[in-house]
């Protein structure tokens, strides 16, 4: 295990002032953040800034190097039994639907492949493998519902392009490209979380970081044809620019996340953030060129939608008339949760409302104790409000999944003694895992 060096500081990416008469040592994660932490257990300082302030590392060379295959691997095993619990709440579905195709003499059952790629492909996999099909319509029909084709409008074209292209060059069916894609999107978003948290922290809670990510509830959507892996491998990679101060890619990285779902604007704030402490430090003008780039995945989709269906604002029309999106600024969410409380057995969709707020309280306590890089705050809180504000569709475990950076916290906060906890909790969620696909899958919510 990895501990921290007794005269180190807690906080790994603050900026190091050095006792001796050399000039003070900052990291370039100090720089792009400015963070610090709060009290808790199992915090670490990194090598580089115990290196700088004239101490030697905690942990010797060979050990740490030891550890960080052992937590890929540990990472990669709960990424492997979270996919076997998916596959189960799938069955839940399959087992449904062959039993009816049973009662009925004139359908056929399916088979098993079929009916486990009809689970993951469905609600809004419909919509991105109709966008892979037929791409986006030519026209929107006025009071447009989600009923018909030209709602598609509605959702952003990266995940769809991308499995357009992955099936050139990948055998079998489009569905195979998509759900394939995704797959290797899960391995290395989980990857990419265990990198963060090592470069934060320290190899252990790398590991509990890499295997929280896996098992969370909301991770059932690295196995569905949505486009939330893709975009979390892509907001992974722009905070890891950030820390590096690579802010032309991290700026192109980021226009790749804007045109990936709605909430990928997120990492817009986190550029800024980024690229205001740059400036307001080191005077590091250049790092403007993140938080310009950014936008333009999101601004690019909306002039394609606009010239090819020949309307102007045609995505938030769809968003309005088919999704009827509103605002509410959190009150829906509120009414949920308090109505799950009142009635709990009432309604599943308030029960999952009330579960993601409760998860969110959580999240948020941890990393006020274990604080990240304000980019990373920066991203979290812009994808919290956009999950409270809607009207309709609030809190969900998918919304609350992509402000991964919150389990990366709580890794780094829980106290590493208290395992049997720990260890409760993971299966707990790997039991809401399995509950929440059967629940999807038997269309009992919305996700």
């Amino acid at each position: 295990m990895v501990t921290p060096s007794p005269a180190a500081p807690t906080d790994p990416t603050a900026q190091v002032e050095s006792s001796a008469p050399a000039a003070p040592v900052t990291t370039a994660a100090a720089r792009a953040d400015g963070s610090g932490n709060g009290d808790g257990d199992g915090g670490a300082t990194s090598t580089v800034t115990a290196a700088a302030e004239g101490h030697a590392p905690s942990v010797d060379t060979a050990k740490a190097t030891s550890s960080w295959p052992r937590a890929v691997l540990v990472g990669l095993s709960a990424f492997v039994v979270s996919r076997l619990c998916v596959l189960a709440g799938a069955g839940v579905r399959a087992s449904q639907v062959t039993v009816d195709a049973n009662l009925d003499p004139e359908r056929s059952p399916e088979s098993p492949l079929s009916l486990i790629a009809g689970v993951f492909t469905q609600w809004d996999g419909n919509w991105y493998m109709e966008i892979v099909r037929n791409g986006y319509p030519r026209s929107i029909p006025p009071d447009i519902t989600y009923f018909q084709l030209q709602a598609r409008a509605a959702f952003f074209p990266l995940y769809p392009l991308t499995v357009q292209v992955f099936d050139r060059i990948a055998p079998g069916s489009d569905t195979v490209a998509a759900l394939g894609l995704n797959l290797l999107l899960a391995v290395a978003a989980v990857l990419l979380v265990g990198v963060l948290a090592r470069r934060l922290y320290d190899d252990v809670v790398a590991e509990r970081a890499m295997v929280l990510f896996a098992v969370f509830p909301g991770s059932f959507v690295l196995s569905y044809a949505y486009a939330e892996a893709l975009l979390i491998v892509l907001a992974a990679a722009c905070f890891w620019l950030l820390l590096e101060e690579r802010w032309l890619l991290a700026g192109i990285v980021a226009a790749l996340a804007t045109a990936t779902r709605p909430n990928g604007v997120a990492v817009v704030a986190a550029c800024a953030v980024a690229a205001f402490i740059a400036i307001r430090r080191n005077r590091d003008w250049g790092s403007l060129v993140a938080p310009l780039l950014a936008p333009i995945g999101f601004v690019a989709f909306q002039l394609f939608l606009g010239r090819h269906t020949g309307e102007t604002g045609a995505w938030f029309r769809v968003q309005s008339e088919a999704w009827r999106e509103g605002t509410s600024f959190g009150a829906t969410a509120i009414s949920n949760t308090l109505s799950f409380l009142t009635h709990p057995l009432e309604s599943p969709s308030d029960a999952l409302t009330a579960a993601s707020i409760a998860a969110l309280a959580l999240g948020l306590w941890c990393l006020w104790r274990k604080r990240l890089p304000w980019p990373m705050i920066a991203y979290v809180a812009v994808i919290v409000a956009l999950m409270l504000i809607p009207a309709t569709v609030t809190a969900r475990p998918r919304f609350l999944f992509t402000a991964f950076p919150l389990m990366i916290s709580a890794a780094a906060w829980w106290p590493r003694r208290d395992r049997a906890v720990w260890d409760l909790m993971l299966v707990a969620c790997g039991a809401g895992l399995v509950a929440l696909t059967a629940l999807y899958g038997v269309f009992g919510a919305i996700p």
